[in-house]
């Protein structure tokens, strides 16, 4: 029996793997695992660039007889999303991820995984380090920040590809080509609100857990709870029985993960600490049963809490509840030219209160930019009955499809003939950097391909073993044919 991913097939990809996944690099922290590819890359003889962002390009020469076909960039993303559950201890900046084999899966041990996008870096490293893949000149491109706002990809300087084709190895389902992806915006929201003693009263920490999460673009549309929307539902409902006053709300990490745990710390007063419970447990279980099947982990947390010194006051408690609990949140719309894809959604991703200042952070993503532009303009209304401030950053463009596309009859083509079944042509409801690397480098002709990962963005991040050597053997055979 297999225990360690090092014996995995292919043992050279796995291995690779292995050793990023024992170098820390959530986006932002990525430093190591860059001197670590240059030290690859010095070590094996080969050319490599860096540049002001950040991003490493490493060039190697073609197989002989090679010299003339075109060009390849090969790319992927060197950082990760470091989620974990509040009672997971781990420093993304410091520890090694654990890996776990379960079945045909490797996941983490209640952390993310980094599959997503460190299976491409291995994978790229594994070619690099080849000597008898017949490919032509060949370019790899490992970027950075892609997961907090594609700053890499942004970053790139016109000149620093020469290549004509880019295979991108962050899709996430084995068997699928895609050629199109969502676009998307951050929105950043914040106002003020009026503080007020606290006063005596019980103090209690109230909490949403034990939500599935996820990536905010893959799995918006499977219906799962937004940990923020349903704590505001809880506390407006709490309301209606127990005198409740907010002292500080916590919800959500990332503006790409669908919030899976939300956290307030609330006074409550003329309600004893019955009366609380037993209203808790209604909600607990109107939410169970509205989510029977999706989020069977659901849990209501309440627990005593110390004394706390200031709280929100009655009125911006309900404008404030009010506009998280109705904020626009999920699929917005479905595409016209796909219908199970969906084209526009938003994520509300984080939610900070406290000291008299609430902030929040949406992520809104749509392959139409007309569209996300609308979204945009009507989640900053909705925001105005608190009078908030909204600031729209990072917005990057959508992958539109190219019919025309040479690799991706290429891609079909081998693929057909190593599997002898035809492969998937689909766009993605996600970021990927190609949007942003084609609209500075408008010769390339892109398709982007990758193993099976599941649940990327969260704890439950694994990806499967069997797919991880179908993807590499088309690669390398992709390679080849081009």
């Amino acid at each position: 029996m297999v225990k360690k991913i090092t014996e995995l097939s292919p043992k050279k990809l796995w291995k690779h793997f292995y050793d990023l996944t024992q170098i820390p690099h959530p986006s932002g922290h990525e430093k190591a695992v860059i001197e670590s590819l240059i030290q690859f890359a010095e070590s094996h003889g080969l050319d490599y660039h860096n540049d002001k962002v950040g991003n490493l390009l490493i060039r190697k020469k073609n197989f002989p007889g090679k010299e003339a076909c075109k060009g390849v960039v090969l790319q992927s993303h060197v950082d990760m999303v470091p989620q974990k559950n509040n009672d997971t201890q781990h420093d993304f900046t410091r520890d090694a991820i654990e890996t776990v084999i379960d079945g045909d899966w490797v996941e983490a041990n209640k952390t993310t995984l980094g599959a997503d996008n460190g299976i491409g870096v291995a994978a790229s490293l594994a070619i690099l380090g080849s000597s008898d893949i017949q490919h032509g000149p060949l370019e790899v491109l490992f970027t950075v920040s892609e997961e907090t706002g594609m700053n890499g990809a942004f970053g790139l300087e016109p000149g620093f590809l020469h290549s004509d084709i880019l295979i991108n190895l962050d899709s996430e389902e084995e068997g699928e080509l895609f050629v199109g992806c969502a676009g998307g915006v951050d929105a950043n929201i914040s106002w003020q609100y009026k503080v007020e003693p606290a006063n005596s009263a019980n103090t209690f920490r109230i909490g949403i857990k034990g939500l599935k999460g996820g990536h905010s673009g893959l799995d918006i549309h499977l219906g799962r709870g937004n940990a923020n929307i349903l704590l505001s539902k809880l506390l407006l409902s709490l309301k209606k029985e127990c005198d409740i006053r907010i002292s500080t709300f916590q919800g959500g990490d990332l503006r790409n993960a669908i919030p899976r745990e939300a956290y307030a710390i609330v006074l409550v007063r003329d309600c004893n600490v019955d009366s609380l419970q037993n209203a808790i447990d209604k909600n607990r279980e109107i939410l169970l049963n509205k989510y029977k099947g999706i989020e069977p982990d659901l849990e209501i947390e309440l627990s005593e809490h110390d004394q706390v010194d200031k709280v929100m006051s009655a009125y911006d408690f309900n404008k404030t509840m009010e506009a998280i609990n109705s904020c626009p949140d999920g699929p917005i719309n479905m595409s016209a030219f796909m219908p199970d894809i969906v084209q526009t959604s938003t994520n509300l991703a984080v939610v900070r209160i406290g000291e008299g200042r609430c902030e929040t952070k949406l992520l809104l993503r749509s392959s139409d930019d007309i569209e996300k532009k609308y979204l945009g303009r009507e989640i900053k209304n909705h925001f105005k009955m608190v009078d908030a401030q909204t600031e729209f950053l990072g917005d990057y463009p959508g992958w539109q499809p190219n019919t025309n596309s040479n690799i991706l009859s290429i891609a079909k083509n081998t693929y057909s003939k190593l599997y002898n079944k035809e492969p998937v042509v689909k766009v993605i409801h996600a970021g990927l950097e190609c949007g942003i690397i084609g609209g500075k480098f408008s010769n390339l002709d892109m398709i982007s391909i990758g193993p099976t990962i599941k649940h990327p963005h969260s704890p439950d991040e694994k990806v499967h073993i069997g797919s991880v050597e179908k993807f590499w053997n088309f690669l390398k055979e992709l390679l080849e044919a081009v």
